[in-house]
C-alpha cells in the first residue's frame, strides 16, 4: 500500500491529527488531514482516498457516523476507527457494521501499520 496510497486522517484534535498524518507519512504512505467529517466529505481528495483513519468522537459527525454515511453513499473506503475512550461494546459494534479496525489513542505505530496493510489487502 505505501507509495501512491493516500490515507485520510479525520480528527478534530489538531495535535492528534497532525501526529497521525506525520506517522502515516513516516510509514511511506501519502496522508492528508481533515478537522471534521464534513471537511473530508467535501474534499476533492475523498475519491482518491484508499483508507480513512477517523476519530470516534468528534462534534457533529463522529467516526461511526462518517463510516455509515460513506457506506450509504456507496463509497467503500477501508476504515480504522481510533478513540481515546475504548470500550468493548463500541469495538464490537464497529466490527459488526464493517469497520476494519478499532484502535486506542495514541496509536501504536506497529499496530497501525499492520491495520493499514490488512485493509489494503482486502
Amino acid at each position: 500500500m505505501p507509495g501512491n496510497a493516500l490515507i485520510a486522517v479525520v480528527d478534530d484534535d489538531a495535535s492528534a491529527r497532525d501526529a497521525l498524518v506525520d506517522l502515516v507519512r513516516a510509514m511511506g504512505f501519502g496522508a492528508a488531514g481533515f478537522r471534521s467529517a464534513p471537511d473530508f466529505l467535501g474534499s476533492k481528495l475523498l475519491p482518491q482516498s484508499d483508507c480513512v483513519i477517523v476519530d470516534m468522537r468528534m462534534p457533529g459527525m463522529g467516526g461511526i457516523e462518517l463510516y455509515a454515511h460513506l457506506c450509504a453513499s456507496g463509497i467503500a473506503i477501508p476504515t480504522v476507527l481510533v478513540t481515546a475512550y475504548p470500550d468493548e461494546a463500541t469495538r464490537k459494534h464497529a466490527r459488526e457494521i464493517g469497520i476494519g479496525f478499532y484502535l486506542s489513542k495514541p496509536c501504536d505505530p506497529d499496530e497501525l501499520l499492520h491495520c493499514l496493510a490488512q485493509l489494503r489487502s482486502r
